[in-house]
């Protein structure tokens, strides 16, 4: 199952990544990986690193340092896969020492496709950054088009597409097999607004 999870800064959405994660990894029985792809550039990235990770580690997660390559990355059979975030892969593809540059889109798809092959279940994580109305830079407008298409894409293959607003996930695409099972305790308060 891939399940795509976006939303705004601080919306609730890694959170809820989180627990999805988790929650497959319980009924799959796989190891559970948390892909991160924050590249440290200072102190202060290096502690909140830190700090996250020893936050995740409490949720049985092996955090792996992932940067760009995707496609490179070899995991064991059937493992449930966090990967945090799509925004911050696609920039160091873009800008990175190493990374795909002009190829972007393409590397991280088939990288993207590659982790389904490989592994049981996917959450990834986007941010929403295209309704702010401001105009940028040709070089940052060309990363908001790179994203946009890779978000795009993983939307059109994914089982289940939630945007997190406010903290409560908003279902745009819901995978079968919840539909049947009914919607848990956030769905149904959302229903009931």
């Amino acid at each position: 199952m891939l399940i795509l999870v976006t939303g705004g800064s601080a919306s609730g959405k890694s959170e809820y990544a989180e627990s999805q994660a988790v929650e497959l990894a319980g009924s799959a029985g796989g190891k559970l990986f948390y892909l991160a792809t924050m590249m440290p550039f200072d102190e202060e990235s290096r502690r909140r690193i830190e700090r996250h990770r020893a936050m995740r580690k409490e949720k049985r997660f092996e955090t792996v340092e992932r940067y760009t390559d995707l496609g490179g990355l070899v995991l064991p059979k059937n493992s449930v896969v966090l990967l945090e975030c799509m925004s911050n892969l696609t920039a160091n593809e873009m800008y990175g020492q190493g990374g795909a540059g002009q190829s972007t889109v393409e590397a991280v798809l088939a990288g993207l496709k590659g982790l389904r092959r490989q592994c049981s279940h996917v959450v990834v994580v986007t941010n929403e950054i295209f309704s702010d109305g401001i105009s940028y830079d040709p070089k940052t407008c060309q990363y908001q088009q790179y994203l946009g298409e890779i978000n795009c894409r993983m939307a059109e293959e994914a089982d289940e597409v939630v945007e997190v607003v406010y903290g409560i996930p908003v279902f745009q695409k819901q995978a079968k097999e919840k539909r049947k099972r009914g919607a848990g305790s956030h769905e149904e308060t959302v229903e009931q607004l």
